[in-house]
């Protein structure tokens, strides 16, 4: 079992940044990837940023170049940094962790091992 907590939401103005941290506990294989989702309302949940052990990144183009994903091994905890953020970036973030077989194919398609509680992001105009 794993758990996932999240913290560093809030209300921030457009063109601001603010710095996402997803804390994980519990038992941690040594193949897995974590992501972090976001989901408007009305939208369907997307990944913004994911990261495997590896250190391997990927993004969507949504925010490549304004969003960067981190992790510190030694913690268990992922980061995301968002910069020059808009409007649309507004949505509740949730980190994720896929692990064990396929756990890089999983956490692509939205089907990772555990979910955060998420945290509001809100991004004035």
């Amino acid at each position: 079992q794993v758990q996932l907590v999240e913290s560093g939401g809030g209300l921030v103005q457009a063109g601001g940044s603010q710095r996402l941290s997803c804390a994980a506990s519990g038992r941690i294989l040594n193949n897995y990837a974590m992501g972090w989702f976001r989901q408007a309302p009305g939208k369907q949940r997307e990944l913004v940023a994911a990261i495997n052990s590896g250190g391997v990144a990927t993004y969507p183009d949504s925010v490549k170049g304004r969003f960067t994903i981190s992790r510190d091994s030694g913690k268990n905890t992922t980061y995301l940094q968002m910069n020059s953020l808009v409007p649309e970036d507004t949505a509740v973030y949730y980190c994720a962790v896929a692990q064990g077989s396929s756990f890089w194919h999983r956490l692509m398609n939205g089907l990772p091992d555990y979910w955060g509680q998420g945290t509001q992001v809100t991004v004035s105009s």
